[in-house]
């Protein structure tokens, strides 16, 4: 009982401290990815698997979400995961008119996965995903200069095509105008007011999702190109990054 008391003082300080919030989503990772796997039927592998990034940000919304009267909060974060998880795989069956390289070809009924020459160059993938993860643990250091956490910029990030399309509105002006990044760097503040009047975006927009759009210009600013192109991969209109 104590330790589900102590639990719930964690979630409460985490729904307004960005620090707590990222200390507890690193605390709970076991659990996390527990479920995931449990969804899965299999352990997720990090940096394959969409689901455990999902998984993560569906923790972070259990965390602003809860309150007492849901009961136990890792039982409600355990429902939030599974939801989330089900809502990305319905997503994603919307996009399964391919052929699996799991399924059986030719009369030999041997996959198609048997059949495919690895033509991949390991050595490359794994510079690859180490040089994506220093600049993650770049632009989240960046980013505490900021007060902006990476559970920040999952919070903030638009849900709606509009606000996105906005967003983006604004991003590209800022591009075109260099001294929107100059204001930023040195103030630590995002210029609303200017990127609003610059790019005609409302002044409410940007102020709901400011972090979000410092996290984004931070990208921007300093390269990070391999953050970059996984953007412009799975975010819609990501050419504009």
């Amino acid at each position: 009982m104590e330790k589900e008391h102590q639990i719930i003082r964690q979630v409460y300080k985490a729904k307004d401290d960005m620090e707590a919030a990222d200390l507890l989503i690193a605390e709970y990772m076991p659990f996390i990815r527990s479920e995931t796997a449990g969804f899965l039927k299999r352990p997720p592998q990090e940096g394959q698997d969409d689901e455990l990034s999902i998984a993560m940000i569906a923790f972070h919304e259990a965390i602003q979400s809860y309150s007492r009267v849901r009961g136990s909060f890792i039982r409600y974060a355990a429902v939030v995961i599974k939801s989330r998880l089900i809502d990305y795989r319905r997503r994603e069956k919307r996009h399964e008119n391919v052929i699996s390289i799991h399924a059986a070809s030719g009369d030999d009924d041997r996959p198609l996965e048997e059949m495919i020459t690895d033509r991949r160059d390991h050595g490359e993938e794994i510079a690859v995903r180490d040089a994506t993860r220093r600049e993650i643990e770049e632009l989240s250091g960046q980013m505490k200069e900021f007060g902006v956490s990476l559970s920040d910029v999952a919070q903030h990030c638009p849900r709606q095509e509009r606000t996105l399309a906005a967003c983006r509105k604004a991003l590209q002006y800022a591009r075109e105008n260099r001294e929107i990044f100059d204001d930023l760097l040195r103030t630590k503040r995002l210029p609303v007011a200017r990127l609003s009047q610059g790019s005609g975006v409302e002044r409410k927009t940007l102020e709901r999702h400011r972090k979000y759009m410092i996290a984004l210009l931070l990208i921007c600013t300093n390269g990070y190109e391999m953050i970059r192109g996984h953007l412009k991969r799975i975010v819609k209109g990501g050419d504009a990054l």
